[in-house]
């Protein structure tokens, strides 16, 4: 991409490599600066919510804006289904808990320390 005059013109996609970090200039996968930084902190809220939407009927608990990485955000997926007793996944910082668990979810959230708030309607 050629410079031009105006600074916000900056490549921000490629359709080769994805997305492109804006600190670094490189792609968001192979980015270096990002491991100086540590995990991307959004507002510091934890939100759980309610989705029942292109599951077939089934209800399944999101939890989003977990302040972890990867292994972390993975490692407390696990122990969240288990308190909750019920199977789930967890991918790009976010946690699926199967059914509707949310009461049970924002007390063991608030007991481990972040802050919670019950998210959509």
């Amino acid at each position: 991409m050629k410079k031009s005059g105006n600074d916000n013109a900056r490549l921000v996609y490629s359709s080769e490599s994805g997305r492109i970090c804006p600190e670094c200039s490189r792609p968001v996968a192979g980015c270096i600066c990002r491991g100086k930084k540590g995990v991307a902190a959004g507002d510091g809220t934890v939100r759980i919510r309610r989705e029942t939407k292109g599951r077939g009927g089934k209800t399944v608990t999101v939890v989003t804006g977990i302040p972890l990485d990867e292994a972390g955000v993975k490692a407390l997926a696990g122990e969240l289904k288990r308190r909750c007793g019920s199977g789930g996944t967890s991918s790009a910082g976010i946690i699926e808990i199967q059914g509707d668990h949310r009461e049970l979810l924002l007390a063991e959230l608030a007991r481990r320390g972040y802050r919670v708030k019950l998210a959509g309607g």
